[in-house]
């Protein structure tokens, strides 16, 4: 099975006429998605910041693109210098699955009661122990993590779960959403999102949400990096591509 990663070293080293190893700010399951990855690769090759990413896009295949390009300082990793990144979560909740957004949204077919999964999602807002929503298999040193927002939204048959923490458990952004969507649908109550967190047992968790519906959309660095600033993401939501 391709990856991204395994798709852009190939086109960057072909720009750089040397093979490439890429350093990215997040790993990402298969499925999920990135509209703003930041990644980092060491190259004694000098090229214009534009010749890099056209040169890459035109060796790319269609379904992925770099936006930018910068020679960085010595001291900057695109995943250590990290000081938060940012994810949304949308969810498509109609009777009908979408057919020209099949591998972009996770479909949830029972009515979601917006309000109820606000409330909810309070409970997880803050610095806690995550162990309850993250992988069995995950490898993180650490289960506390601090998730400075998480906000739901409506627009129109999409609901869009927006989360900004330090950083992230895997699979911890997709249990939190099985969890919401679970009270959201009436399965559970509105206070089952703070039991299952209190209760530090992945066990006592609900189901993983699909990988489809997820995406990377904002990476924070110190200012003085200067990393150049898009929209962000899903592009689909032009409503939610305004500052933030």
């Amino acid at each position: 099975m391709r990856s991204v990663q395994e798709e852009v070293e190939k086109a960057l080293g072909r720009v750089a006429n040397h093979p490439v190893n890429l350093h990215c700010a997040g790993r990402t399951d298969a499925g999920v998605h990135a509209s703003c990855q930041i990644i980092h690769w060491d190259t004694d090759a000098v090229r214009e910041p534009a010749n890099w990413f056209h040169g890459a896009n035109a060796n790319l295949p269609a379904d992925i693109s770099l936006c930018w390009a910068k020679v960085m300082p010595d001291d900057f990793h695109a995943r250590f210098s990290a000081m938060a990144r940012r994810y949304r979560y949308v969810i498509y909740n109609d009777p009908v699955r979408p057919a020209h957004l099949a591998h972009e949204v996770t479909w949830n077919y029972r009515p979601l009661d917006l309000q109820r999964m606000q409330f909810a999602a309070q409970a997880l807002v803050g610095e806690h122990d995550f162990t309850s929503y993250r992988a069995l298999a995950c490898q993180a040193k650490s289960p506390i993590k601090t998730i400075h927002h998480l906000r739901l939204q409506r627009f129109g048959q999409f609901i869009v779960l927006d989360i900004r923490a330090n950083a992230f458990l895997h699979h911890m952004v997709r249990n939190i959403a099985g969890v919401l969507m679970q009270i959201g649908c009436g399965e559970r109550s509105i206070e089952w999102a703070g039991e299952v967190l209190a209760a530090t047992d992945r066990a006592k968790g609900g189901l993983t949400a699909p990988a489809y519906g997820l995406y990377l959309v904002d990476v924070t660095y110190p200012e003085r990096f200067e990393l150049p600033r898009r929209y962000m993401g899903p592009h689909f939501l032009s409503a939610l591509n305004q500052p933030d």
